[in-house]
């Protein structure tokens, strides 16, 4: 991992065709603007994991009915 220190305005090129400029620190956050090819995907990685995570749930085999019990045994317990 690299670890480089920017101050606002200043910036770091990503290979020839990623800029990340620093425009903002506030209150302990950090704004960025990322200039990048529109086929580059750029994602917050806490959305990567979350969909990680819908994708591995969605592949489990659980019947419908299997859940809908799960859910009824969860709210008599309640």
């Amino acid at each position: 991992m690299l670890i480089l220190q920017r101050k606002e305005g200043e910036s770091l090129l990503i290979g020839d065709e990623v800029e990340v400029t620093v425009l903002a620190v506030e209150a302990g956050r950090v704004r960025l603007a990322i200039q990048a090819p529109r086929d580059v995907t750029i994602l917050r990685s806490e959305l990567k994991v979350a969909a990680q995570a819908n994708r591995e749930a969605a592949d489990e085999e659980v019947s419908p009915l299997e859940l809908l019990d799960a859910l009824r045994n969860r709210e008599g317990k309640s």
